[in-house]
């Protein structure tokens, strides 16, 4: 009985140190196939941060161009607003001086008016006193 439970027992440590190696390897693969996945994701994490780094660098290169296209542009913007101004004053006194020269225009007009009209009567007070003189002995 004793040799039959020895043996019996035997079995079953052969039986199970045969599980025990079984389960043994496989948590070697399995310890194998997760550090082969931590590699993988450290590579992964590697090349994401070196994009981002890189989108990071393109962005501020980016930036640093619009804020000098803006800062150019502003420079711009208040050069044709200061000849704008000048543009304005120019005209203002180019309106000033058409108006002026308007005036000028429009009384020149009337004293012609009135020379021409004085001329008329001036004329026919002449041709008057022709005609009365002509009929005086």
């Amino acid at each position: 009985l004793i040799s039959s439970a020895t043996k019996s027992l035997r079995m079953e440590t052969e039986i199970l140190e045969k599980k025990l190696q079984d389960a043994q390897m496989k948590l070697a693969e399995k310890d194998g196939d997760r550090e082969k996945e931590i590699q993988s994701l450290k590579r992964l994490i590697s090349e994401l941060e070196f994009q981002l780094t890189m989108e990071k660098s393109n962005s501020e290169s980016f930036l640093d161009k619009l804020r000098k296209e803006i800062k150019h542009k502003s420079d711009e913007l208040e050069k044709l607003t200061q000849e704008k101004t000048q543009l304005i004053h120019s005209l203002s006194q180019v309106q000033e001086e058409n108006s002026l020269l308007q005036d000028t225009v429009r009384r020149e007009c009337e004293e012609r008016f009135e020379l021409t009209a004085a001329l008329g009567r001036a004329r026919d007070q002449v041709l008057e006193l022709r005609r009365l003189s002509g009929t005086l002995p």
